[in-house]
């Protein structure tokens, strides 16, 4: 898609259909589970839906536009489309290394279904993964990673990889397409869940992943079509529907989050804070040179769990809830989930309330 075009534009003619007279400008989803097949047999575009579906391949259209990719293919979660993506990627007797400070349940599905096939698996923080991948044949990273927000240098890391014929899988949840480019900076495949910022309403599970190597896309098509784990029709036209208005949503929630992080760095009561768009931030150069935007997750120090759960009692706007990218302003305490951060880390994920509201209702509520 021309780069002249602004995200929002994007984002809207990506879900667009070609204009034919007398269709409808919204195509609603084929609820369809078999198809009509025609004497031509082999010939078919779809035949059964756990191969393929009409509102999927729009729905893939899209978003192989806006990630700059030849090819995406839709999953029925992000954790379906990162493990489909390990288990074609990651082979008994080669070193994998993923994200010790990324999402839990990656760890732990490596762990547990992948350790016992006789792959080896290294857990690395964002700091240590461009050493590990120098003996890795296939590197996932997460940027910005989840909670803590740590920004992975991917040109480093593909150069790296490349060098060794290491695979290199970018889990770009936390980024989305509007905010980072993966596959621009070398990474041979992008992985994320759709449930998030793309959807943005808390309402549906999706996952995606998205690539330019013909031979590893197949790979991964002929995986979901015999692991199924699909996506539904009506999931992926739930997800379509919410991706045309994705270039205003992100722009806000990116706006808020940055509103946030500057507003409560100042506060008595919280410790560290976390936001890769802010100049101070550990992260930040690495941020400037390959993101558009920094995100909507902020990460934040409070006392205690106690202290955590305050702030959203005494806010009107917060919610409290696990998952990230709504368009609600939510509150995850990560340690109940295990994650390795101390009791008082709170991740924020920044909604589309207007700035000064969210500001103003934050600050209240630490107050109180």
């Amino acid at each position: 898609m021309s780069d002249r075009y602004g995200d929002s534009t994007r984002a809207v003619k990506a879900v667009s259909s070609q204009p034919i007279p007398g269709d409808p400008v919204g195509p609603g989803p084929v609820l369809a589970s078999a198809f009509h097949l025609s004497d031509d047999e082999g010939s078919e575009a779809n035949t059964y839906g756990r191969g393929s579906n009409p509102t999927w391949s729009q729905l893939e259209s899209a978003l192989a536009q806006l990630e700059g990719a030849t090819t995406a293919l839709t999953f029925g979660s992000g954790m379906a489309a990162i493990t489909a993506a390990l288990r074609v990627t990651a082979k008994p007797g080669s070193v994998l290394v993923v994200p010790a400070d990324g999402y839990y349940q990656v760890r732990r599905y490596a762990a547990e279904s992948l350790v016992p096939l006789g792959i080896t698996v290294r857990g690395v923080t964002a700091e240590q993964i461009y050493r590990a991948a120098e003996d890795a044949d296939v590197v996932l990273a997460e940027t910005p990673t989840n909670p803590a927000l740590d920004v992975v240098d991917l040109h480093r890391l593909a150069q790296i990889c490349h060098a060794r014929g290491a695979r290199l899988l970018v889990d770009n949840t936390t980024a989305t397409p509007l905010g980072q480019q993966p596959l621009s900076l070398g990474a041979d495949l992008v992985v994320a869940s759709a449930t998030k910022a793309l959807s943005g309403h808390s309402d549906v599970l999706a996952g995606y992943a998205a690539g330019s190597h013909p031979e590893l896309m197949a790979a991964l098509e002929r995986e979901r079509l015999l692991a199924g784990a699909v996506l539904g029709s009506f999931e992926a036209w739930l997800v379509l529907r919410s991706l045309g208005s994705l270039g205003l949503r992100f722009e806000r929630q990116c706006q808020n989050a940055l509103a946030l992080a500057t507003a409560v760095a100042r506060h008595p009561k919280v410790g560290s804070v976390r936001y890769p768009g802010l100049p101070d931030d550990p992260s930040h150069p690495s941020a400037v040179a390959q993101m558009k935007r920094f995100g909507g997750l902020v990460s934040l120090e409070l006392a205690d769990a106690a202290a955590v759960h305050a702030l959203v009692r005494h806010s009107e706007l917060l919610v409290a809830s696990t998952s990230f990218g709504g368009i609600h302003t939510s509150v995850d305490r990560r340690a109940r989930w295990g994650d390795p951060v101390p009791d008082g880390f709170a991740r924020i994920s920044a909604g589309i309330e207007d700035t000064d509201d969210l500001v103003a209702d934050v600050l209240s509520a630490l107050d109180a």
